[in-house]
């Protein structure tokens, strides 16, 4: 698998940060945060789109790959 970029780190970084304001909300102050989360989301999945593309890696496993980076440094010591 092939080094995942900081910048993909990053917007799934943000993209989960969104995810996380959905545990709370309700009605319509849910309905936006979905929207925020989901606009999130898509922004990452055009750069991991032709990041793998560029690199010959397989795009599923390199959206993996950027999940997991991002999951593990949260649940690391380091975690902010």
């Amino acid at each position: 698998m092939a080094e995942v970029p900081d910048e993909l780190i990053k917007l799934e970084r943000s993209t989960e940060e969104e995810r996380a304001k959905l545990a709370g909300p309700t009605g319509d102050e849910y309905d936006a945060q979905w929207r925020r989360w989901r606009e999130a989301s898509e922004r990452v999945q055009a750069p991991v789109t032709v990041h793998a593309a560029a690199s010959g890696v397989s795009r599923y496993e390199l959206e993996q790959a950027v999940k997991k980076a991002v999951r593990h440094a949260e649940d690391g010591p380091a975690a902010e």
